[in-house]
């Protein structure tokens, strides 16, 4: 008798069965803080992270820093108001993990098939995102409550 696989093969690896065909791969972790300043005294200064510099992006009210890992992007997300969405998750939860990003060739086309899949959605149209990208959030009730994210890289 042959022993068990330690890890057995996922039955649908990868990406969530609605997004199957449309997501390319992940496109970044993103971690919510309180202060950019305090996170890259981490993982700039502990874990020697190269991080970039902050980037405003006005339609989520947040200052973004990316930090690239070999093959790995991460982002640290930090509110510039208390209206953010941003500042009310950190109100809710703290500072850890916000959410996933999906890279997709078409935001716009990938909403619509999430839309005819009847997946709750919190952005039904794209909208602007960090560094040019497009983007839109899949809501994490739709995900086991993981808060997603699709991204689309400028041409």
């Amino acid at each position: 008798m042959a022993a068990p696989e330690p890890h057995p093969k996922p039955q649908s690896a990868g990406a969530p069965a609605a997004l199957r065909g449309v997501v390319q791969g992940l496109h970044h972790v993103a971690i919510a803080v309180r202060s950019l300043a305090d996170a890259q005294e981490f993982y700039a200064g502990a874990l020697g992270l190269d991080m970039g510099e902050p980037e405003y992006v006005a339609e989520q009210a947040v200052n973004v820093v990316v930090a690239q890992v070999g093959g790995t992007r991460i982002e640290f997300v930090e509110p510039v108001d208390g209206e953010s969405p941003v500042a009310h998750f950190l109100e809710k939860r703290g500072p850890g993990l916000h959410h996933l990003a999906w890279k997709v060739q078409s935001v716009e086309e990938a909403l619509q098939q999430l839309a005819a899949r009847n997946v709750r959605l919190i952005d039904t149209t794209p909208r602007p995102g960090s560094h040019n990208t497009t983007i839109a959030f899949v809501h994490p009730s739709a995900t086991g409550g993981v808060l997603m994210e699709l991204v689309q890289d400028p041409d």
